[in-house]
């Protein structure tokens, strides 16, 4: 999927210049204030916006709090432009959330640059919390709306682990939230559907039993929430590149300072 930016700013010479140059690389929206960004928001996935600070009907640092405090679009980043040149100023944009700050006049590279880092760091935090079996997920959080949210889906899949009826629409119910705006909020948070988040965390707990020595693997399998042992170790395999056996092995390993070959 392409990567889609909303623009936020009243000078429409600006949205004009910045849309023609970032439409190379991504789909851009444009909005000439706070208000008008968030009903943008509100009927497009955005991944990424760039705001202007000194808008009409809602400026930059009164959209960025708002978007950081609501739990459907705290996870998006936010690069703030301005060109009041003060600490204060800053001070003020990282108090409310903002992830990047840029001075007018910036070189088009100079943003380009900083956005293709935001993109990317998110990106990595994406892909360490899939492939590596003991991170939690609150480690994808980009705020602390999204640690809350991701730290009470975490509690809630966890102490429901081993019922193998777990669900979207039991996850929508507990977190208050529709099936569709479920979806989206995690889809956008972590690339991944809400089931397969359920079975990453599955997988994820079956990690922190198998170090734990205490269990045999069609154990750690059944209190993960498997059917079997063997759909257990192939969803392991798939998930981590080691299995159950192997990763078993290599933390006991570690924990007793032996090299994996002895």
């Amino acid at each position: 999927m392409e990567t889609t930016i909303l623009l936020v700013d009243d000078n429409k010479e600006i949205l004009t210049f910045l849309s023609k140059d970032l439409q190379e690389e991504y789909v851009v929206f444009t909005a000439r204030n706070g208000k008008e960004g968030l009903k943008i928001i509100e009927e497009h996935s955005i991944q990424l916006i760039i705001s202007d600070i000194k808008m009409p009907a809602m400026n930059g640092f009164e959209f960025c709090n708002h978007l950081k405090t609501s739990l459907n679009c705290s996870h998006i980043p936010i690069i703030l432009l301005t060109a009041k040149n003060t600490l204060q100023s800053k001070i003020e944009g990282l108090q409310v959330g903002a992830d990047a700050y840029i001075e007018k006049p910036f070189s088009p590279e100079h943003l380009k640059a900083q956005i293709k880092n935001l993109l990317a760091n998110r990106n990595k935090i994406k892909e360490y919390f899939a492939i590596s079996p003991l991170a939690h997920m609150s480690s994808m959080a980009y705020s602390k709306a999204d640690e809350d949210f991701l730290g009470r889906l975490n509690d809630f899949i966890f102490s429901n682990i081993e019922n193998p009826d777990l669900d979207v629409d039991l996850l929508a119910r507990v977190m208050n939230m529709s099936r569709p705006t479920l979806y989206r909020k995690i889809k956008e948070i972590s690339d991944l559907t809400p089931s397969e988040l359920v079975s990453v965390a599955r997988l994820k707990k079956a990690a922190e039993l198998l170090i734990t020595g205490e269990y045999k693997i069609f154990e750690v399998a059944i209190m993960a929430g498997f059917h079997s042992q063997s759909s257990f170790g192939k969803a392991f395999l798939k998930q981590f590149k080691v299995t159950p056996t192997e990763f078993q092995l290599l933390k006991k390993n570690k924990n007793s300072g032996k090299s994996p070959n002895g």
